[in-house]
């Protein structure tokens, strides 16, 4: 386990300037698991007013990224994932929760939840304000490769 804290997680979650135009933010980060936040606005929707799905992979990809960075330390990236969409979501905060599944020495699996959270879910709208899920992911984060000259 690093012991970077959550204050370093939000520091390099702001360094990318795609994070940044989201709004997105790290709300939990230790211990095998990291948990991202990005809420949903206009601008981030499709065309039948659902949040777009590569906003939902967007988050999983981060949250699975930032949850094995836990257990790897801070060189790391995306290996490769996958993501399966079981709702819309519509309005709300979307809240991906991930955690590490196995870790080694130069890579890990992660999983994620990604839950829609104080609005509303699915193609007829109702939700009672409860976290809905809306997507769950899977990836494998590899240790970064050392670029000539680091």
């Amino acid at each position: 386990m690093t012991d970077l804290g959550i204050d370093f997680a939000q520091k390099v979650l702001d360094e990318q300037a795609f994070s940044r135009l989201l709004g997105a933010r790290i709300t939990a980060f230790a211990d095998g698991a990291a948990t991202l936040e990005v809420d949903i606005r206009d601008d981030l929707r499709q065309q039948y007013g659902y949040a777009h799905g590569g906003l939902l992979a967007y988050a999983a990809d981060n949250a699975l990224t930032f949850a094995a960075g836990t257990v790897l330390g801070p060189a790391i990236i995306t290996g490769g994932f996958s993501v399966q969409y079981l709702r819309p979501a519509r309005d709300g905060t979307l809240r991906a929760e991930a955690y590490v599944v196995h870790a080694g020495r130069r890579q890990a699996v992660c999983r994620c939840d990604v839950y829609v959270v104080g609005g509303t879910a699915g193609a007829d709208g109702e939700s009672g304000g409860a976290a809905e899920l809306c997507a769950v992911a899977q990836g494998t984060v590899l240790t970064a490769p050392q670029r000539a000259g680091t």
